[in-house]
């Protein structure tokens, strides 16, 4: 079956948008415990591509069907997950890169930040998918919590919406965005 890349994310409303992410069915990686462990040797760059064994995976279908089967541990290692076995995977940076950037309202009038990802998946950014700042002052690097673990690092374009947005908003001193009642701020800490 072919692959059919989704609608532009400025084209979606609010409800559209939350479609897009109950429709994205996501296996219970969490209530898998495989027995066997090993190596895919995969790796994902920086710069949101994958490979195997050097190669790189041009298909996006695979691509998409094997960051369904992606997590991060809590020491920071991201694995390909099934409920048989567990593989590891080197990410260079993060494992996802957000293309887009999008705000919509909620029906309580609350900013509602969406995300698009290489992958095609759309994140609500809020309590369960928060926005985390690295690196400094001079240069700082966004990263979305995507799901398992795993996050999405922000790409030069959707950092620049994301600066637009909170320059427009902003009411204080500190940058910072505002997405389903949470704060963010866009600062990194010293």
């Amino acid at each position: 079956m072919p692959y059919t890349p989704p609608p532009e994310l400025a084209s979606l409303s609010l409800a559209d948008l939350a479609a897009e992410v109950a429709a994205r069915r996501i296996p219970p990686l969490d209530q898998w415990e495989p027995k066997e462990t090993g190596d895919s040797e995969m790796r994902i760059a920086a710069d949101g591509r994958w490979f195997h064994q050097g190669g790189e995976i041009r298909r996006p279908a695979m691509v998409r069907a094997f960051s369904s089967l992606l997590m991060r541990d809590v020491a920071g290692q991201h694995w390909l997950k099934t409920p048989f076995q567990q593989l590891s995977i080197a990410v260079d940076d993060a494992a996802f890169i957000a293309t887009d950037m999008e705000v919509r309202a909620d029906e309580e009038g609350r900013a509602v930040l969406a995300f698009r990802l290489n992958t095609d998946d759309v994140v609500l950014c809020g309590p369960e998918h928060t926005l985390r700042v690295a690196g400094t002052a001079d240069v700082p690097a966004f990263y979305l919590g995507v799901r398992h673990g795993a996050e999405a690092r922000l790409n030069r374009s959707t950092y620049g919406q994301l600066i637009e947005h909170a320059l427009a908003v902003s009411q204080v001193e500190a940058l910072e965005v505002a997405s389903m009642g949470v704060t963010f701020a866009l600062v990194p800490s010293a």
